[in-house]
């Protein structure tokens, strides 16, 4: 019982769109009808500025952490369910219940899931994705890196296989939720920190 109300928790927990909130306490819009329409961290930045923006990325990531000790403080702290919990985060993020189930697209959340799951191989990956947004002013380019290292990184320091797997899942996840992203890469079309939005 404690198993599933600690994932469904960590789902509901997800689902608290901070940039939609951001939106609408700090100018009263959806943000999710401006710059990207993505509601996450990087159009917060965009369309509300750097401190909204920061703020965002932090309480996103906050909560896929607290998601995550949910499994050890409610149930009972195997990776298994510890991985579930996270999944849930993640999934809310990009699917909040409150938010008629258009979200972001759970980077921001991964992060704080994956630095309480496995810290070294998410800082790691951190720093890679910090530079290549450093050098390029691509944020996303530097999350697929992120995604793309996470499971490299996780099985050459041997954390538990379920760690692994769900590292496999955020790569895919990831992927999938950015394809239009990495089309514009493709065609340099993608949009940089700094510059005017295009849609998509």
């Amino acid at each position: 019982m404690w198993f599933v109300i600690s994932i469904l928790i960590g789902y509901l927990l997800g689902s608290i769109s901070f940039s939609f909130l951001a939106g609408k306490l700090l100018k009263g819009i959806d943000i999710r009808k401006h710059g990207s329409g993505n509601a996450g961290a990087t159009n917060t930045l965009r369309v509300l500025g750097v401190g909204p923006g920061v703020t965002v990325l932090l309480l996103d990531a906050i909560k896929g952490v607290i998601a995550v000790l949910l499994g050890i403080w409610i149930g009972d702290g195997s990776a298994l369910l510890l991985v579930l919990c996270g999944v849930a985060a993640i999934a809310g993020h990009n699917w909040p219940v409150y938010f008629g189930f258009r979200g972001g697209k759970g980077i921001a959340t991964t992060i704080g899931v994956m630095l309480t799951l496995a810290p070294l191989p998410a800082l790691y990956a951190g720093i890679v994705c910090i530079l290549a947004i450093v050098v390029t002013r691509y944020v996303s380019l530097g999350s697929l890196l992120f995604t793309a290292i996470l499971p490299i990184l996780v099985w050459i320091m041997h954390f538990p296989i379920e760690i692994f797997y769900f590292s496999l899942l955020v790569f895919v996840f990831a992927w999938i939720r950015h394809r239009s992203n990495i089309v514009r890469l493709l065609k340099g079309q993608e949009n940089k920190i700094g510059s005017k939005t295009k849609s998509g």
